[in-house]
């Protein structure tokens, strides 16, 4: 499979549409520049392209295994392309300095992790999670777990995971029974299972540092008695050197529909008598520690759906570019230079072009989504006063459930129309086009599922600053659909006012669902998914639509302008069009949910 990264485009949708040059050159940025941007992407797009992505087939036909005595062991070639990865600094990119990072852009980590995981998603899921577990020690850690593990994880010498699934608590941590006892020397002895722990064991780092949701023996019930603990796999001396292996082991691997070189493990802690492990935060407040985690993951999953989208995109334009099958239409651009007999590329025919256009425009979108939610995130860590550091955390806050949820069912979207342009041949392996379906159906299940997102997002976010946050997004959507529509550029006023009939059916919809949350909230909840893919319908034509501003100020038929202009324009008639057809949906309330008792729905 080949895969090489869209660096123009991600480094326009960076800068231009997402905001980041509005950070260079200022504060902690100072040195940052545009032209920084696209040459820390050129790189990274060599390793994606030369090492990740050659592995994604055969990682995918392998598989990690257990092995008896030894632990996990990952595909032939993963080891030495994270060992690639770590020389190459990537893991320090957006770290603080204090314990080795580079200290560059969250957003540009996020076009990173992009690139990892649309050349492999089984190996960019790594990252990932050390990268959530630097994010929770970095914020709760004490000083000395900081100082300790803190330089080797951004190093990428050591990898993180995230423990908070059981078998009889997924989604609802309520029912969480891992323990943890106090031990006289300040540390914890963690008993416990824990289950579908992403890089829970393996070969490719010499430690692996676990972050484990787990009870005190006299916690309250519920989530308020969760706490947060760090378990190393070995544990580290005072010089920084490994030394004995803790009570932490794989006792199994998950059999996956996808993402098949990526250990899932279940972990077992205190099969020998229980693992010791170290607070962070305080007792009882592992929650808002895990949301740390948490919410940085949403966003980076969110991404992992706009990196299988590309990546199936590429594969799918790929094929039809090569692929022989009919005659195209007359009217049809080159159709006539077809020799008669001759069949033509599916490319020429409109259905293949329709998908194509769907797949590339939804793709564009979803990156400026999760593009735009790393920069209002950069400018929460990083702005230049409190005023901008709080209205930054608060627009980040209202994107996140969007760019996770959002992005990836456009993944499953995206990978599955391309599976119809392979035609019967999608659906065979060979061709490659079933991995990246298989592989991006975890994607709306992982951190928290698309459900639950929107319920965050409609019950969480939509009131955030009494309804005022919300209010000003939708306030910038509506400058960019009206300068838009003034422009004396052919394509532009069209995507105009669908943006604004776009942003008129959620302003209804968001009216709908502040009102149900207090009167009648079983309709707010029954509305909230399709209330969610309304918003990110809407956000996505917006950012598209600026996109398509920012390229037309470009010289007259320069090919990149060009595209983004199509591409916006395209998204506005046959995408963004369908955002009232939404309303009704989200408006609908609970009683047809329930129309049907257990008995009926059997029946």
């Amino acid at each position: 499979m080949t895969y090489r990264a869209p660096v123009r485009d991600m480094a326009f949708i960076l800068n231009d549409v997402a905001g980041l040059s509005e950070l260079a050159g200022k504060g902690d940025f100072a040195e940052l520049s545009p032209d920084l941007v696209e040459a820390v992407l050129e790189e990274g797009a060599k390793l994606a392209a030369d090492v990740l992505a050659p592995l994604n087939r055969s990682g995918d036909e392998e598989g990690a295994r257990l092995e008896k005595g030894e632990g996990v062991k990952t595909p032939k070639g993963f080891a030495d392309a994270y060992r690639q990865w770590v020389e190459g600094g990537w893991g320090s990119l957006a770290a603080t300095p204090d314990y080795g990072g580079q200290g560059l852009p969250g957003a540009l980590a996020v076009a990173m992790q992009e690139m990892w995981n649309a050349s492999n998603l089984s190996f960019g899921l790594c990252p990932i999670l050390s990268q959530g577990a630097i994010e929770a020690l970095t914020v709760h850690g004490a000083p000395e777990l900081r100082e300790k593990y803190l330089p080797k994880l951004i190093a990428g010498e050591w990898t993180g995971t995230m423990n908070l699934t059981e078998p009889q608590a997924g989604s609802d941590l309520n029912a969480l029974k891992a323990k943890a006892v106090p031990q006289e020397d300040g540390s914890y002895l963690i008993t416990g299972t824990k289950i579908f722990i992403t890089y829970g064991d393996h070969d490719m780092a010499e430690n692996i540092v676990h972050l484990v949701l787990a009870r005190l023996p006299d916690a309250p019930a519920g989530t308020k008695g969760i706490s947060l603990f760090l378990v190393p796999k070995f544990f580290v001396n005072d010089d920084g050197s490994l030394g004995e292996r803790n009570d932490a082991f794989c006792i199994g691997l998950e059999e996956k529909l996808g993402i098949h070189a990526s250990p899932t493990c279940v972990m077992s802690y205190g099969e020998k008598g229980g693992a010791k492990g170290w607070l962070i935060g305080s007792e009882n407040k592992g929650l808002a520690c895990m949301f740390t985690m948490m919410n940085n993951a949403r966003l980076l999953v969110g991404t992992q759906g706009v990196a299988v989208a590309e990546a199936a995109y590429q594969h799918a334009l790929a094929y039809a570019q090569e692929r022989k099958q009919g005659r195209p239409p007359k009217g049809v651009p080159g159709a006539d230079d077809v020799p008669a007999g001759e069949m033509a590329p599916i490319i020429m025919l409109p259905d293949v072009r329709r998908m194509l256009m769907s797949m590339k425009s939804l793709t564009e979108a979803c990156r400026a989504i999760c593009y735009a939610t790393g920069v209002a995130l950069d400018h929460a860590h990083h702005g230049a006063s409190d005023e901008e550091k709080a209205k930054g955390q608060a627009r980040a806050d209202l994107l996140t459930p969007i760019a996770k949820a959002f992005s990836t069912d456009a993944a499953v979207e995206v990978a599955s129309t391309g599976v119809q342009i392979h035609g019967g041949m999608g659906f065979i392996e060979e061709t490659g086009a079933a991995q990246y379906l298989r592989d991006a159906r975890i994607l709306p299940i992982y951190e928290g599922t698309n459900g639950i997102q929107a319920i965050d997002l409609v019950g969480r976010k939509l009131p955030l600053g009494n309804g005022e946050v919300v209010k000003e997004f939708i306030a910038e959507m509506r400058e960019t659909a009206e300068e838009a529509r003034k422009s004396n550029r052919p394509e532009l006023p069209k995507m105009g006012e669908a943006l604004e009939a776009g942003i008129a059916v959620l302003e209804e919809a968001t009216d709908y669902i502040a009102e149900k949350l207090k009167s009648a909230p079983a309709d707010a909840m029954a509305g909230a998914t399709p209330y969610l893919r309304l918003f990110g319908t809407v956000a996505g034509g917006h950012f598209l639509t600026r996109g398509a501003l920012k390229a037309a100020t470009l010289p007259e038929g320069d090919s990149f302008a060009k595209s983004r202009l199509a591409t916006g324009a395209f998204y506005a008639g046959s995408i963004l069009s369908g955002a009232a057809g939404l309303k009704g949906a989200v408006m609908d309330g609970a009683a047809p949910l329930y129309a049907l008792d257990a008995d009926a729905l059997a029946g």
